[in-house]
């Protein structure tokens, strides 16, 4: 019983900004991307890392340098630059759209619950 999955982990960090896309006031939500190697359903060994900045407002989503994102891991107080941040996917700047905060699935139409996990939005 051995499996590799994707895994992704929120890390706890709080920096309050004013959005470079849409203007309003948003916080940075971080979180890193891995590959992992389980083994009897125990996560063994990680790697391909990946650090990612999420703004709060409009959800642009942005990659973070990643040694600023090991020592937000680490717990250490960092302060991300906008030189850190390489822009991957610019975010809706509308309303009208859902995230799932459970799956991350985005929808424009009013459901209640979200269609790809079934978790109520």
């Amino acid at each position: 019983m051995m499996g590799i999955t994707d895994g992704r982990k929120q890390l706890d960090f709080t920096q309050t900004v004013i959005c470079g896309v849409c203007g309003k006031y948003g916080r940075y939500q971080v979180f890193m991307t891995y590959t992992v190697l389980s083994l009897f359903f125990i996560p063994c060994f990680k790697w391909n890392r990946h650090y990612y900045v999420q703004m709060s407002c409009c959800n642009t989503l942005y990659e973070l340098d990643p040694e600023v994102g090991k020592g937000i891991a680490r717990g250490e107080q960092v302060e991300i630059l906008p030189q850190h941040l390489t822009l991957v996917n610019q975010g809706r700047s509308g309303y009208g759209y859902r995230r799932c905060c459970h799956c991350g699935y985005e929808t424009a139409e009013d459901f209640e619950y979200c269609p790809k996990c079934g978790k109520r939005f």
